[in-house]
């Protein structure tokens, strides 16, 4: 079997977590002091806060603080103190918070040296002063009741590179025409917090044509997805994305110096954090897209020390390539570096100089894992024995990335979708949050509403789509950004007969049925009938429900020889079938997009192409007639122009369709009378 195409089960992904990874740090600590996890994890902090606050590394002194315990008995106990300034006004009545284990340890925080806690005026008009600290009142209030409303207003709006998008805005009666985009020519149109400027323009002096467009719907805050990520721009996408979430953790962890200087001078909270430290959450698909990200992260922040880099670089990197040099770029973008039973699955922290990896999360400000590996932890089944499930450290997420988000698809969606089921509920313990210092949003249950979810992906699909409907509830508004097709049946460069026949199906659900009846009755008599003509015919299937279906079918209802290639089918079994099919002896072939997404067969004898259903990636289209047609020709079983495709549509198909055909023809072809097109 080919080197980890289906992740240890295409389906299920990897057998073996490495939650055990995720908690190295804690492992040598106690292996070292003996001391238990949440004593390890206190005094880690302790450290880390000392880092911060001294202003010599190397002569640090032990910073005291009170429990956040002591802090609400004396506010109670006190007199009167000056009131805190209300950010939001709900009718929901506070929640009521459990106190069960409190730390000593603040949360730690970043400075570069003793005017970083000065006392400066914020820039008013930065968009993390205006998303998460110093909000407008009256919009925010407006925004939040329509979003418990689902009340939105939509429109398509134009981009600067002539794009367009589709931007949605929390209420009834908001006017998204009203918002414009600007292009952002360089770091200096952004801003970043300022230990990035000299380092952002040195090495990005000028924004490429994408930067520019993406970075200010990024930049502020609002939910975006993105599905034209692609191999050639995915360098500028990471860039953007890493720039972000490092700006954010910065300018989180400088406002928590800051109010805390503040605060001991004036005794007056200033809420400026969340429940737990972490702010980031990186959803990845695979070892190498962390290894990507962190490449990209410590060139932006040029830490002094990486503690347990060599670690990471031990567990994430593959020292030598071992992809076949045929493989098409994308799929080298996806699959290449290290690939074994481990999901990835880790945190990063920042200190003063230094960042660590591996720390526990609820020491990190960064949160990398695949879907399923993080599942695994929150279900409580990371380590090596059972434990106790646990989701309080997603609580006071503030920015997602998901990354690669198509490539999830072929995993199990439904790891992707739980994840968002658990991020930014209400703790189950309090663990050392200062509940002084907790902006009054996470405390109301609202901070769903103030999660910016950042979605990058190659294609769109119902899935995705679904998933930003019902998960993307950013009070800033959220925008999708739809490209224009030309359709990949002009990117064949080969001459072929392409008939797309469209079939009726009277709803999303009836589907299956309506496509299953259409093939037995149109389709296979067909084939049957010209039998001598069949040789050589697969036939895709991009679900792994119809494939059983058909396989089922083909056992006990038709005379036709055939075989089939799915992602489960062992190396022998498709070294047989590949086998059978090119000698004739299987006149048809069953083949799975899965099956193609992980191991991109170039397969040999095929002289027709019945598409089942039309699969998600363009890409594949375009591989499987375009390549497997002209490498017939090539080899001479097949004379040219002999070939032909035929393929299988409803109006349920109409994201991948446009892929295919173009955006210009999708709509004559869904809804013209006629049910069939041919192109030549």
């Amino acid at each position: 079997m080919a080197r980890g195409r289906g992740r240890g089960g295409p389906r299920g992904g990897r057998s073996r977590s490495v939650y055990d990874s995720a908690r190295l740090a804690q492992k040598e600590a106690r292996e070292e002091n003996g001391s238990s996890e949440s004593e390890s994890s206190s005094g880690e902090e302790q450290q880390d806060l000392e880092e911060d606050l001294s202003s010599d590394a190397d002569d640090e002194e032990e910073l005291p603080s009170k429990s956040s315990y002591a802090t609400l008995l004396e506010s109670l106990t006190s007199g009167p103190q000056a009131k805190r300034r209300k950010i939001i006004h709900v009718q929901e009545p506070m929640p009521v918070i459990e106190v069960t284990k409190l730390s000593i340890v603040s949360e730690p925080v970043i400075a570069d040296s003793e005017e970083d806690s000065d006392d400066e005026l914020e820039d008013a008009s930065d968009p993390f002063e205006v998303h998460f600290a110093d909000p407008d009142e009256n919009i925010l209030s407006k925004r939040l009741e329509a979003l418990q409303l689902s009340q939105w207003s939509t429109q398509r709006v134009v981009l600067p590179n002539s794009e367009t998008g589709v931007l949605s805005i929390p209420g009834a009666g908001e006017t998204p025409s009203g918002h414009t985009f600007s292009k952002v020519r360089n770091s200096s149109d952004l801003k970043l917090h300022k230990k990035l400027v000299s380092i952002v323009e040195e090495q990005r002096p000028q924004f490429d044509e994408l930067e520019s467009t993406v970075a200010p719907l990024m930049f502020n805050y609002q939910d975006m997805l993105f599905y034209e990520r692609k191999v050639s721009n995915v360098e500028s996408l990471r860039r953007l994305v890493c720039l972000h979430a490092i700006n954010h953790i910065f300018k989180t962890r400088e406002r928590v110096m800051k109010n805390k200087v503040r605060l001991e001078k004036e005794q007056d909270p200033a809420p400026d954090q969340g429940y737990t430290r972490p702010k980031v959450l990186m959803l990845l698909y695979s070892k190498q897209s962390c290894v990507k990200m962190i490449k990209m992260i410590t060139s932006l922040c040029k830490p002094d020390q990486q503690e347990k880099r060599n670690i990471f670089n031990d567990r994430y990197m593959e020292k030598e390539e071992s992809l076949p040099s045929d493989k098409p770029a994308d799929f080298k973008e996806l699959f290449e570096g290290k690939e074994d039973n481990e999901e990835p699955l880790f945190g990063l922290k920042w200190t003063k100089r230094t960042i660590k990896f591996f720390s526990g999360f609820y020491n990190s400000d960064i949160i990398f894992a695949s879907p399923l590996g993080l599942r695994r932890v929150v279900e409580g089944r990371g380590g090596k024995k059972p434990q106790k499930g646990d989701y309080d450290f997603l609580s006071s997420i503030e920015v997602v990335i998901v990354d690669q988000t198509d490539a999830h698809l072929m995993q199990s969606w439904e790891h992707m979708e739980y994840i968002f089921q658990h991020l930014n509920l209400q703790p189950k313990d309090l663990r050392d949050a200062d509940i002084s210092r907790i902006r009054p949003w996470y405390l109301d249950l609202k901070a769903k509403y103030f999660r910016q979810t950042i979605t990058l992906a190659a294609f769109n699909t119902p899935e995705i789509n679904s998933l930003f409907f019902n998960q993307s509830k950013n009070w800033a508004g959220k925008i999708k950004v739809t490209p224009t097709y030309t359709g990949k049946i002009e990117c064949l460069q080969l001459k072929v007969k392409q008939t797309f026949s469209r079939l009726e199906s009277p709803s999303f659900t009836d589907d299956p049925d309506a496509r299953f009846t259409y093939f037995t009755t149109v389709i296979i008599p067909t084939l049957v009938r010209r039998a001598k003509d069949t040789t050589g015919t697969i036939i895709f299937i991009p679900s792994s429900f119809d494939f059983d279906r058909l396989r089922n079918y083909f056992s006990a209802s038709t005379s036709l020889s055939f075989g089939s290639i799915s992602e489960y089918t062992p190396v022998p079994d498709r070294s047989r079938a590949q086998s059978h099919f090119l000698n004739g002896r299987h006149s048809v072939l069953l083949y799975t997009e899965r099956a193609h997404h992980f191991f991109r067969f170039r397969l040999r004898g095929v002289k027709k192409i019945v598409m089942y259903g039309l699969p998600e990636n363009p890409i594949f289209y375009k591989e499987i007639v375009g390549g497997f047609l002209a490498r017939s020709v090539t080899e001479g079983n097949l004379e040219h122009g002999r070939g032909s495709v035929r393929v299988m549509f409803s109006k349920w198909d109409r994201l991948k369709f446009e892929r295919i055909v173009g955006t210009e023809r999708t709509n004559r072809m869904i809804t013209d009378k006629g049910d069939t097109f041919d192109f030549v």
